[in-house]
This record gives C-alpha cells, structure tokens and sequence, in this order.
C-alpha cells in the first residue's frame, strides 16, 4: 500500500506541473492541521497530497435514481457510515459538481444496505434483487450519459458498508474488476484490489449521535490490560474464546458482558482493545478502540485497514496473528511502559481521521475517505 501511495504521489507531481500555473501557493502552511508523526507513513507526502485534493478534486454524483434505495442510507447501527457518506456527498460544496464535464470521477449513489432492508425478502432470500437493481441502475447510466462507456468505469465509484458490499458488485464486471470499490469488507481473499479498491471504517453509531463518543483515562489510570466483549461467531472469534473466555483477571474476554460492567467504560479503561474479525474482516471495535484511546490488538487474515495508504498503523497498533492468540497476554505483557505511553498517544492522534462530523471538517473520516477516492483516481489516466 505505501508503495501504490508513493507511485499515486509521482502521478500527482506529473499532473501538478502540467495542469497548474502556480505550484507556489501548495506551501505546507496549513491552518487546522500539519500531518507529522509515525502514525503517518510519509506525513509531508500525505499532506501535499491533502492539499491538492481540497483545490482540484471534482466529484459527479448521478442523479438518477429515487430515494429510499438512492442517494440515501441509514445513518445509524454498524452499517452508519454508508448512509452518513451519502448524506454528506449529497450536500458537499467543496468537492460535488454539477458539470460531469469537470469532474475526476463518478459516483452511483446506491445503497446496498437499503436495498437489502427494502426488496430483500428473509424468507425467500434471492439474492438477485441486488442484480436487478445494480445492473439496471448502471445501464440506466452508461445510456444516458457518455462517461460510463468512455473509462469503462474506471473513473467511477461506489461504496457500501454492508457485508453484502462486494456481492454487489459481482453482476456487472467492471464495476467489479475496473471501477473504484469504495468498502468496509476489504477482503483481499474475496477479490477486494488494493491498487483501485479503497477500504473505509466500520463505525457503528448505535443511536446516530455523533458527538461525545471520544475520551478515555490516561495510561496510569486504565486497570485493564486487555478487553473483548462480542459474539461468537466467524473464523478467528472461537479460538479467542476457547482460550480466554472468562479464563484471566487481566485479558478480560466476554461472549456476554457480566451484569454491572460498562461496554464503554471498559474500552475506555482498558490498555489494549481487543479487535478481531467477525463474520467479515472489518470490526467496528477498531473505530471504537480508537475512540476510547485504547491500543487496538488486531486480529484478521486478508484484511485492508483503512486508509493505509496513508497511516501506518504498526505505530499505534498490535498485530496479533490467529496462531499467536494463546499466547496474546505474554505479547501484551512484553511491550515495554514506554512503547505503549507512545502507541496509546498515536491513538489519540490518529483519532481525528475517524470522527465523524455534519458538517465534514478537514481531515475527519469523511474527507479521508475522499482522500482514498482521489489516490486511485490518479493511477490511471482517461484520454479525451
């Protein structure tokens, strides 16, 4: 991934000096925010990279298509993050156009997750509703306009947090194999591409509130080495669960959460969050690790973390293998008090690329997300 960053940034710099009369006025000076630190893995990169975003990148959004299944998607539960982006590319100013002639990219603004809410019968469970719709949805397009057949789809996105995501790509094949997939299932054993795929948080916003989720207790005060609370189920969980289900004082590991104790407050009190994969490679629990300032310990096979192009999420995680779960409380032991005073002040660091804000400030996981879009919007190249 830094590789495809870096070969993403030798194509900016190419399209700086041949579409730009003034690169002086990209200094770094930056009034919010100036990218430094390991949790980066090239900040200076990653900044400039920023900056040209905010001033040259256009987005078309397809207005066809009528909401509840368009332009429209639940903004709360684990699915939150589908129907906030669309919401908020709905109303963008900054980067939204309304000339398709100057725009970067396309967006089809469906949504998986209401599709399956509203035409996908649980008793019946054909799956071809996602076919008949998608499929329509693109031809509509490709027939009515001009820029969907010029690129092949390569210069057009979708997006979706629902498991069911990359399935719903699979019934036309390119927009499975050429356009940008936009995913929180990033699962390279199921055909997600880092080199035109983006991978986006899992967020699960319970109630919808986006405020006041963020916080925890200094260092010296979190009395927990380590925490899970979830269910059972997937391929990684069960081995967690046989060999720390309730079985040590200090890798605290519930399927149900004893009664008396705060799912919250145990994030926010705990050293290390325990993150595993469930039935698909993304966990909510990252964002929420995050959010309470608690080191995540990561557990998946074939996952794409977020935006990591960008991030480099050795400096304020633990990667923990499914074969090294046994010996998880010897591994978490053995980081020294300052390597995990620095990781635990990365989190608190990286925490501001994973807010969510309405309106979108700059840098939050809206405008990383855009910054995921744009990166791969630069590896190719369509000729007029």
């Amino acid at each position: 991934n830094q590789v495809n960053f870096l070969n993403a940034f030798c194509t900016l710099n190419i399209y700086i000096i041949r579409n730009l009369k003034d690169n002086n006025t990209l200094a770094l000076e930056d009034a919010d925010y100036v990218p430094h630190g390991d949790i980066y893995r090239n900040a200076i990169v990653f900044h400039r990279s920023y900056l040209l975003m905010e001033r040259l990148f256009k987005i078309f959004i397809y207005k066809e298509g009528e909401p509840p299944i368009f332009h429209n998607g639940h903004c709360k539960n684990i699915y939150s993050l589908e129907g906030i982006f669309l919401s908020l590319m709905e109303t963008d100013t900054k980067f939204q156009t309304w000339d398709p002639d100057e725009a970067h990219v396309f967006f089809l603004p469906f949504s998986v997750v209401m599709i399956i809410a509203l035409l996908f019968d649980p008793i019946i469970r054909d799956k071809a509703v996602l076919e008949r719709t998608i499929v329509g949805y693109v031809n509509l397009i490709a027939h009515r306009y001009p820029y969907w057949n010029r690129s092949l789809g390569a210069d057009h996105f979708m997006l979706s947090c629902h498991d069911w995501g990359p399935r719903a790509t699979w019934y036309v094949s390119q927009l499975y194999f050429t356009s940008i997939r936009v995913l929180c299932n990033a699962n390279t054993s199921e055909h997600f591409n880092p080199k035109k795929d983006a991978s986006f948080p899992e967020i699960n916003l319970v109630t919808g509130e986006i405020t006041g989720l963020t916080g925890g207790l200094p260092p010296s005060n979190r009395t927990s080495l380590a925490f899970f609370a979830g269910a059972m189920h997937g391929r990684i969980r069960p081995a967690l669960f046989q060999h720390w289900k309730e079985k040590d004082k200090d890798v605290l590991v519930y399927e149900r959460l004893p009664e008396g104790l705060s799912y919250d407050e145990m994030m926010k009190k705990s050293k290390y969050c325990i993150c595993p994969s469930g039935h698909e490679v993304a966990s909510p629990r990252i964002a929420e690790a995050i959010y309470s300032e608690c080191v995540p310990v990561l557990i998946s096979q074939h996952y794409v973390l977020p935006f990591s192009d960008v991030l480099n999420w050795d400096s304020f995680t633990i990667q923990v293998s499914v074969s090294e779960i046994p010996n998880l409380k010897k591994i978490l032991l053995g980081i020294p008090d300052d390597q995990y005073v620095r990781m635990q002040e990365r989190v608190k660091q990286v925490q501001r690329h994973f807010v969510v804000n309405d309106p979108p400030k700059r840098y939050d996981v809206f405008h990383m997300t855009i910054h995921s879009i744009w990166l791969r919007r630069l590896n190719f190249n369509i000729n007029r």
